[in-house]
């Protein structure tokens, strides 16, 4: 029985379909919503709480709060950046900089390794419990074809591998938990918006949609297969 659930970055479109969809499924869950602003809406269920993304001390202080009345069930980073003001997806070497990569490191690597440090240790113990960041298919090494988009590739490849050490580390004492990264398509939000024009009807999902998709992932994945980044459909993504 789901007991206690955190998502970070709950004021995001996808954040805020986690939110939405587990307080749904688990009506009698606490639930923990993250954010640095409130979400423009949030369930009877949960409670919501600012986090500073740049601040160990109040990522610290964001896992006592997602614990104070037991261990976590299910933890969600729905966090992510791919562009922001002048910094957008490099198209070649050219465009790479040391501000760029800083902050797409922080965004997407830096931050869900220290949720990650500090409410791995709080997941339940005694039953199937489950860690999930959204990672992107741009983070597989083996699958770029394309090449370009620096930063951000090198980011998610970074977090692919964050979560692979932290579920080697976490399953030697926790058998139950489930560690893994999450690659929700391409979604009708301000991270895609630059950018959707150029994708198919059928491949732009709405937040629900993916939402909905990648739950139905973390239904099905075992511990057996922690550490391993997924597609919204359940197919592997290779390193």
């Amino acid at each position: 029985m789901t007991k206690s659930i955190a998502v970070f970055g709950s004021s995001g479109a996808i954040g805020g379909a986690f939110t939405q969809q587990l307080a749904s499924r688990h009506p009698n869950a606490t639930i923990c919503a993250f954010s640095r602003r409130p979400p423009a809406a949030l369930p009877p269920n949960a409670s919501h709480f600012v986090v500073d993304y740049a601040s160990e001390s109040s990522i610290e202080q964001a896992a006592l709060q997602a614990s104070s009345s037991g261990p976590i069930d299910v933890a969600i980073v729905a966090t992510g950046v791919l562009h922001a003001g002048d910094i957008q997806p490099e198209k070649s070497l050219r465009d790479v900089s040391a501000e760029k990569l800083n902050y797409l490191f922080a965004a997407n690597a830096v931050f869900p390794a220290l949720v990650a440090k500090h409410v791995l240790p709080k997941l339940s113990r005694d039953t199937r419990s489950v860690f999930a960041a959204l990672s992107a298919h741009a983070g597989s090494i083996s699958d770029n074809d394309m090449g370009g988009w620096y930063a951000y590739r090198a980011a998610k490849a970074a977090l692919n591998m964050l979560i692979k050490n932290a579920a080697i580390e976490i399953g030697r004492r926790n058998k139950q938990a489930v560690i893994v990264g999450l690659h929700p398509g391409t979604v009708d939000s301000d991270l895609s918006e630059p950018f959707k024009r150029s994708v198919p009807a059928d491949k732009l999902f709405t937040p629900d949609f993916a939402v909905e998709k990648m739950l139905a992932v973390l239904d099905d994945v075992t511990p057996q297969q922690s550490g391993k980044c997924f597609e919204w459909d359940g197919t592997e993504i290779r390193p």
